[in-house]
């Protein structure tokens, strides 16, 4: 009987660090993004009272809680990228996006029930719209959120500098290397456009039509989308930090295809997420043609975004 734990290595001691590959890179756009949300935040709030938009003053109070859950992707940032060579973090710092990612999936489910009530309550008690000045206004927060969303959009162009994993395809790449801290920092700016885009919506028709009641009803409108984007950031990172695997995963069926290409049979089975396109393994052998943990982990090293493995190898008794 052969057993051997060993880690995927090349001839010396490996490190830990599991960060996205563009982890510095979202970190100097979510600050930016903080900036410019701030700053319009400021302005809607001011321009919804004076001009009297509910629409507009739900969009600027929204923003704030946007500008602290962003303000959070940020942090979790500095705190991942200083501590990623720190010993105490077993397994490196690459979940603390998750985490921080979650914790934004609950601000933006407070802000749906927030816009929603206040939605309700204007419902019932209208007031007066200045709506040239709120349309105004209203536009140029959707031109910086947009701006804001472009600027946490999600790349994939696939250079990791891995060589074994330039091979594999497109959608396992984007499924297993997805920035959960820049996602969340992008459905808080995508909620903010949803606003003003409402907002706009209902400002325009409100002034044509005299439909001062569709101002607050878009705000209910805008409430039932964001909660729903919540419960989405809510499920994917709850299910990365409690290590779930979803039926028929890729990365989980690739490396039972890599392993029994010879006839070998897996015993056992853990793979989990350890960062934004990095991945653990556990796997147990059973075999009857016994060989080294390295001639498997040689075979595992072409499974894109397995960045971590430990192989147990276990000899059948033969006849």
């Amino acid at each position: 009987m052969i057993a051997s734990d060993s880690e995927m290595r090349s001839g010396h001691e490996h490190d830990h660090i599991f960060l996205g590959d563009n982890h510095e890179r979202n970190e100097r756009r979510t600050w930016f993004v903080i900036a410019l949300t701030s700053i319009m935040m400021v302005v809607e709030i001011t321009a919804g009272a004076i001009f009297g938009s509910m629409a507009l003053v739900a969009d600027g109070w929204h923003m704030s809680t946007h500008a602290a859950a962003m303000l959070i992707a940020a942090l979790a940032y500095i705190f991942a990228r200083r501590n990623a060579r720190n010993p105490r973090f077993t397994f490196g710092t690459g979940k603390v996006g998750d985490l921080a990612a979650f914790a934004s999936a609950i601000i933006l489910a407070l802000v749906a029930l927030l816009i929603g009530w206040e939605s309700l309550v204007r419902l019932a008690n209208p007031i007066s719209i200045s709506f040239p000045q709120a349309i105004f206004v209203a536009v140029i927060g959707l031109i910086v959120n947009l701006v804001s969303a472009w600027l946490l959009r999600e790349d994939h162009d696939h250079h990791h500098g891995h060589g074994h994993h330039e091979h594999d395809h497109q959608h396992q790449h984007e499924h297993h290397g997805r920035d959960q801290n820049l996602r969340a920092a992008y459905l808080h700016v995508l909620a903010d456009a949803l606003t003003s885009v409402l907002a706009i919506i209902a400002l325009v028709a409100g002034s044509m039509y005299g439909w001062i009641w569709l101002d607050p009803v878009m705000g209910i409108v805008g409430a039932l989308v964001i909660a729903r984007w919540s419960w989405g950031l809510m499920r994917d990172t709850g299910a990365t930090m409690l290590d779930y695997r979803r039926p028929n995963d890729p990365i989980e069926a690739k490396i039972r295809s890599v392993v029994l290409e010879a006839g070998d049979r897996i015993t056992d089975l853990h793979v989990w997420q350890l960062g934004p396109g990095h991945h653990a393994a556990i796997v147990a052998v059973a075999t009857e043609n016994a060989q080294s943990p390295a001639a498997y982990r040689d075979r595992l090293a072409k499974v894109a975004g397995l960045s971590h493995i430990t192989v147990e190898v276990s000899q059948l008794e033969v006849g």
